[in-house]
This record gives C-alpha cells, sequence and structure tokens, in this order.
C-alpha cells in the first residue's frame, strides 16, 4: 500500500509552499487508495509552539486534508530515536565526536584557505583515546567513504551523488536530542512510507538519509522533490509575496477548494485545464508531471481562480462559507431573503467571500445614507419622475416576481419615453444605496415589495434637498 506524509515542524504558521506540499502527498495518497499521515516534527523545543501546532491542524481541517493517522508528534518518540542511536553505536556505523566548536570552526578556516570545501573532516570517526575533559560529545553517523548514492527521484530524475562529497553527520546532539536527519528516517522507516514528497531544499539531505536506512536495513522509499514556489519578482516566496498563513486566505473570503485548485496548479499541469474540483484533482494528478522548475505566485490568478469556484461550487457549500463573513458584518440573514438566493444572485461578480458579504449588505440592511458618487450622478432632479412612476407601478403589483418588476420598469421607460438606463440607474441606486449590483429586477425581488417602495421614497426626499440646495 502507498503511504505518503507531511510532516511540518510548528516553528511558524503554515504557509502557502507547505500546503501545497501537504496537497501533492494527500493526492497521491488518495489516488492510489493509499494512507495519508500527519505527522508534527516538534523536536526544536526552543521554536515549537502548541499555537504553531494547533494552526496546523486547524488549516488542515479547512483545506479538507484529511489524514488517516495522526497527528503523530516526535517529542513523543524519543525513547525509540535513543534505541536506534544506541544501535548504530554498538555495531560501529556510529561513534562519539569530541570536537568543539572552536575546533570545528578552525578545521573549516584550514579548509578554506586551502580551497577545500568546509565539512567535517572525521577526526574522530577512528578514535580510540582518552576523551578530552569538559566536551560533551554529538553522535556522528559513520558515512560510507566509497561509492555513490543515486536518487531516482520522481520529479527531478536520476541523482548521483558521491560518498566521499558527504562527511558524518550529526545524528545526536549534545545534549542527547537527535537530530533532524536521523528522526525522519526512524519515523519515515517505523511508518512505512513509500513515498517521500517535498521541497527540494531537501535534496541535500536525502544521499545522507538513503545512507542511513541502508544502515538501518530499511527500505528506501521513493523521493519526490518539489520545486519551491517564487514571488512574482522571482526571490523566494516570503510574507510580502503572500506566504502567510494559510488560514490567512480563509479570513480574506477564499474557497478552501479554490485555493487547492490554484497550488496544484503551481508546478503541475492537465493539458489546458485551469479550474479542478478536488475528485478531478484526485484522478488526475501525477507525480510525473509535475514541472521540475520553480513556480511563481500570483495573487491575481489567484483571485481569478477563486471567482470560478464562487460560481460553480455548490451553493449550499458556498452558504456554508459565507454566513461567517455575514455575521462578521453584523447581519442578521434570518431578517431578509434566504441567503441561498443572494449567494446566487451575487456569485457571478464576486472574486472572494468578503466582496459578496459586502454586496449582500442592503438586502438585510437598511440604509439612510446613498453612496455619494453614485447619488451625484444618478439622483438628481431629472430623476424624479422616472422614480415616481416606477414607484406606483411597484405598488400596483400584485405578484412581486423578477419577470413583473422587469414589465413595470420597461412600461415606466415608455411611458415617459426614456431609455431604460434613465429609468433603471436610478432605481438601482435608490433600492441598493449605490451604483453597482446585479440584475435590477432580480435585486429588487429578494430585497422585497415594501423596503424598496420605502427606499424609493427616501431616495426621492434626498432629490428635493438637492434642489433646495441647488
Amino acid at each position: 500500500m502507498i503511504k505518503t506524509r507531511f510532516a511540518p515542524s510548528p516553528t511558524g504558521y503554515l504557509h502557502i509552499g507547505g500546503v501545497r506540499t501537504a496537497l501533492f502527498s494527500w493526492l497521491y495518497a488518495r489516488q492510489n487508495n493509499g494512507q495519508f499521515i500527519l505527522r508534527i516534527e516538534d523536536t526544536d523545543l526552543e521554536r515549537s509552539t502548541q499555537e504553531s501546532v494547533q494552526a496546523i491542524l486547524d488549516g488542515m481541517e479547512w483545506l479538507g486534508l484529511d489524514y488517516d493517522e495522526g497527528p503523530i508528534y516526535q517529542t513523543q518518540r524519543f525513547d525509540r530515536y535513543k534505541e536506534v542511536i544506541q544501535d548504530l553505536l554498538d555495531r560501529d556505523l556510529a561513534y562519539y565526536c569530541y570536537a568543539s566548536p572552536e575546533e570545528l570552526d578552525e578545521m573549516r578556516e584550514q579548509q578554506k584557505a586551502r580551497g577545500e570545501k568546509p565539512r567535517y573532516d572525521g577526526r574522530y570517526r577512528c578514535f580510540t583515546g582518552t576523551p578530552p575533559e569538559g566536551v560533551k560529545p554529538v553522535v556522528r553517523f559513520k558515512n560510507p567513504t566509497d561509492g555513490e548514492v543515486v536518487i531516482d527521484d520522481l520529479v527531478k530524475g536520476k541523482i548521483v551523488v558521491s560518498n566521499k562529497e558527504l562527511d558524518d553527520l550529526i545524528i545526536a546532539r549534545s545534549d542527547g536530542t537527535p537530530t533532524y536527519n536521523l528522526t525522519v528516517v526512524v519515523d519515515d522507516w517505523d511508518m512505512g512510507m513509500t513515498h517521500v514528497i517535498r521541497g527540494d531544499d531537501h535534496v541535500n539531505n536525502t544521499p545522507r538519509q538513503i545512507n542511513l536506512y541502508k544502515a538501518l536495513g530499511a527500505e528506501v522509499p521513493k523521493f519526490a522533490h518539489i520545486p519551491m514556489v517564487l514571488g512574482e519578482d522571482g526571490s523566494r516566496l516570503s510574507k510580502r509575496h503572500g506566504a502567510v498563513s494559510v488560514l490567512q486566505y480563509k479570513e480574506e473570503g477564499f474557497l478552501p477548494e479554490a485555493l487547492l485548485n490554484y497550488l496544484v496548479r503551481l508546478g503541475w499541469s492537465y493539458k489546458d485545464q485551469e479550474i479542478f474540483t478536488v475528485p478531478q484533482m484526485v484522478e488526475l494528478f501525477d507525480l510525473e508531471s509535475v514541472n521540475s522548475s520553480p513556480s511563481t505566485f500570483n495573487t491575481e490568478k489567484l483571485l481569478w481562480i477563486n471567482q470560478q469556484h464562487i460560481q460553480t461550487t455548490d451553493i449550499d457549500h458556498l452558504v456554508t462559507h459565507l454566513t461567517p463573513f455575514m455575521e462578521a458584518k453584523g447581519l442578521d440573514v434570518s431578517q431578509g431573503p434566504v441567503l441561498s438566493k443572494v449567494a446566487d444572485l451575487l456569485r457571478e461578480r464576486a472574486r472572494t467571500l468578503i466582496e459578496m458579504a459586502d454586496g449582500a449588505t442592503y438586502f438585510y440592511q437598511d440604509f439612510t445614507e446613498f453612496d455619494a458618487d453614485a447619488a451625484k450622478k444618478h439622483l438628481r432632479p431629472v430623476a424624479e419622475e422616472p422614480l415616481r412612476l416606477v414607484q406606483q407601478k411597484f405598488a400596483a403589483l400584485s405578484e412581486w416576481k423578477a419577470e413583473a418588476i422587469h414589465a413595470a420598469i420597461q412600461e415606466a421607460a415608455s411611458d415617459l419615453d426614456v431609455g431604460m438606463g434613465k429609468v433603471g440607474m436610478p432605481l438601482r441606486v435608490a433600492i441598493t444605496g449605490g451604483g453597482q449590483s446585479p440584475s435590477i429586477d432580480a435585486t429588487a425581488e429578494l430585497i422585497g415589495q415594501e423596503k424598496c417602495i420605502a427606499r424609493i421614497d427616501l431616495a426621492l426626499q434626498a432629490i428635493e434637498i438637492r434642489k433646495q440646495n441647488a
């Protein structure tokens, strides 16, 4: 069975790059009826926080990236790591290194002076003397000194590294705590990982880890190193580019599946298709089609994809995600039209759920003032007669439906021998408070007959005040 994992460190927020790695791992497992595991790599006790752990869990839940096992915490596995380290020491595959920081600094300076690559020179690899006093040793793995490591990377292709290029990596710090390269190998081995999908900033670690797998007699998983995400200026993605906590995208009104759609297209493609549902991603995704070059984050493209999902997603799903934004604006959706009808009317124009909530305000909240620019342009004395006539026709309607409302507006324009715009635009400002809305007849239907008539009264009052001040 295929097994993948996402293994973030809880030392900060869960950002876009991490989510894309999680998504690719999740998709590969789901597509192959495998298992996806969440592991929290919290061995950095100084920087790991419970707040960051919770942000990871909340982000995964919002995105719908469910896991079959976990969260598994590395801090609960220290006994296992110590057992493995002792086993490597007992089999002479690891050793205590007593080199002090000063000694290591001097060694590197000498290597630089000789034009060599700075690296640990193995000076304690075969040490049998008396350990120096006052030095707490680290434990180093005895990396093979000959041969080469071959990585058949599922994204980058074949990578060959000579063992002579690799030094003896530290697997336990001087305080006895295990290092990343040791814990990740032990975890992936114990948890039966078949595929390790991660960022390509780990490529340099992989040959060392493969040698550790072999020393432990463990089966080496397949590796897929995903290229990094760059900002639009070509530099590594940072906060100024949008590499914020994934939960901030939730707060900014993005649908989770739209964010996943955008991320899956960062480095992967299927024909010319741009918009994918989550089931389509599961069906079509394949690692072999992941681009080996870095991808560029583009906020405008993300907004466009979000807009496409807002337009096409199931209306009940849309309402579920829209409701918190309505509540945040203090809007009581029980006092007005059914929210699903409003959302369905607004979904064509909105790029985010925040924009949709803003656009829905006048359906649930009366106003006392009009948008200044819209009023200046459309609530002029010349609009008084069209508004009064429409108001009369609205009051006479026995059926308050969009078709009847549209016919009433047309009749008013015909009676006055003016174009629809001369009636429709002042009416739009009158009943919505501004100059932008979906079709005025459908909008009026949802606002309601009584409210529309009352709001036209308010507009007529504004025109009267304007006449008096002229």
